[in-house]
């Protein structure tokens, strides 16, 4: 059976768990306050976009709804046309700290 390894990811994404862990490192609490802190931000991010609100952090970048339009589309198997529905998606518009911080 393999076991697996602590040793730091050369991943260039980080998941929740090491956002929490950086969280609880940079603000000298446990991992389970900084967890709760991520948890309440996401959930109010998510209810807020349920509601058609936007949110915005400043300098960060902004949360936002956006409407798409129905179109018609094809299916890749058959070929056959499809209506694709108008429906809303969330939308991550990156504040300029942000956009510069990635340059």
């Amino acid at each position: 059976m393999a076991v697996k390894s602590k040793a730091k990811s050369k991943s260039k994404v980080i998941g929740k768990s090491d956002l929490i862990a950086a969280i609880a490192d940079k603000t000298n609490r446990s991992k389970k306050d900084a967890a709760e802190t991520l948890n309440v931000v996401l959930d109010t991010i998510q209810e807020n976009l349920k509601k058609g609100k936007g949110v915005r952090l400043i300098p960060f970048g902004s949360f936002e709804i956006r409407e798409r339009k129905g179109r018609t589309g094809r299916n890749p198997r058959t070929g056959e046309k499809i209506n694709i529905k108008a429906r809303k998606v969330p939308a991550f518009r990156p504040g300029k700290a942000l956009r510069d911080a990635v340059k």
